[in-house]
Order: C-alpha cells, then structure tokens, then sequence
C-alpha cells in the first residue's frame, strides 16, 4: 500500500510544478519567476523540483525526454522489410501526438517560447535531438548506399520540416482543428518524394527519340531520311 501511494504522488507533484511554473510565467513573465517561487506556490521543497526538472527550462518541454525514448524505441522495433521513409514519418507523429494531447498546453508554451530567446535556443536543441534520432536510424538503414548518408540527413531534416511546418499552423491557430491531419498532409509529401516508391508512382515524363546516322558526306539526302526512316521502323 505505501509503494503504491508514494508512486501515485510522484505524478501528481510533478504535475502540479508545471502547473505552477506555467501560471507563473504567464502572470510575471518567465524572467522573472525563480525555481523559488514555483516550489512555493505549488507547496513543495526545491529538492523536489529537481528531482524532476534539471532547469527551469524543462519544466516548460516536461515530456520531450519521454517522446525521445519512444521514438527510439519505435525505430528499433521496425522490420527489415518497413520502408525506412515510413517508418521515420511515423516517429514524427509520435511528437505530435504528444502537443495534441494537451492543446491548452502546447498552446501557451508555444506563445512563451515566441517572447523568450533563450527557450527558443532551447527548443531548438530538442528538435535537433529528434533530427538526429531519425538519421542515425535512416544511416543504418541505408548503410549499405553510397549516398546513406546523405539521404538519410536529407530525409531525417526533411521530416523534422514537414512535421513542424504542420505543427506550428496548428499551434498558431491557437490549437483549433485537426493536428493529425495536418501532419498527415506534410509527411505524405515527404514520403512521395523519398520513398523507394515514389519514382514508381510519379508519371513517366514523354522522351524524344534520338537517332545518330552516321553517313558520307555524299550520301544524297533522300538516303540518309530512307535510313532514318527505317531505324525509327517507319516507312
């Protein structure tokens, strides 16, 4: 009974810093709440803060860390025969998955993280760590390509783009709509131009037929248009 209830506080308290940091930083401001005035009004010690939050930076991304560990995990998990491009789109929808889990959320970090530089430097820290997540599985995937590399960084930053145009419409719209589908629509665009079955899908572009004659000089022309004529199977 009591490792039950000492596990079933921990979220609570952990939820209720942030909770308490984000009312902060949206009645003072971000600068000016300390980690001291979030442990007092959410009524507990520092330790406790730091138990769960390295800075007072993370409490504004509190479950990227979480996100990271699953994507690895889901990339590990896929089969020799999952298409690689899939695959990595699929990791992305794992992240949005995460923001649209709790719009009200994601919309206020997202307005702070637009007023602060430095969570700005932050935030772009953690999406490198998302890009490179998806290129060390892309690499090891297409290790055996003489273009691996470069495809898989091509295609990992690719995805991080798709995904972050789709989320930051949705989060600009404060939230409202479809985020799923948002994401859908950019990563599908991604998978159409770098999957191994894109090229299969696109039309084939009309080519022209080139004929080489190779002829004297004074060969009358009326000969070499017969040869022309017979190479192209006309006539």
């Amino acid at each position: 009974m009591g490792t039950a209830s000492t596990n079933s506080t921990k979220p609570a308290m952990r939820d209720s810093l942030i909770a308490a940091a984000f009312q902060l930083f949206l009645e003072r401001g971000y600068e000016q709440t300390t980690v001291d005035d979030i442990v007092t009004l959410a009524g507990v010690g520092r330790r406790s803060f730091f138990r769960y939050f390295p800075s007072k930076e993370d409490v504004v991304f509190p479950d990227h860390e979480q996100c990271l560990a699953d994507m690895t995990r889901f990339l590990a998990a896929s089969a020799d025969s999952d298409d690689p491009v899939v695959r990595v789109c699929d990791a992305a929808r794992l992240v949005m998955r995460m923001y649209s889990e709790n719009p009200t959320f994601s919309v206020q970090r997202y307005r702070l993280t637009r007023e602060v530089a430095g969570l700005r430097t932050y935030e772009l820290s953690v999406v490198w760590r998302y890009e490179k997540t998806l290129g060390d599985y892309l690499r090891t995937r297409w290790a055996d390509r003489r273009d691996g590399t470069l495809r898989a960084n091509v295609v990992a930053a690719a995805v991080v783009a798709a995904h972050n145009h789709a989320l930051r419409h949705w989060l600009r719209s404060g939230g409202e709509g479809d985020p799923q589908a948002e994401v859908d629509r950019a990563l599908e665009f991604v998978r159409a131009t770098w999957s191994p079955d894109a090229a299969s899908e696109a039309p084939a572009e009309e080519t022209e037929d080139v004929v080489v004659v190779i002829t004297k000089r004074s060969t009358p022309m009326w000969r070499v248009v017969r040869e022309v004529e017979s190479s192209l199977g006309e006539g």
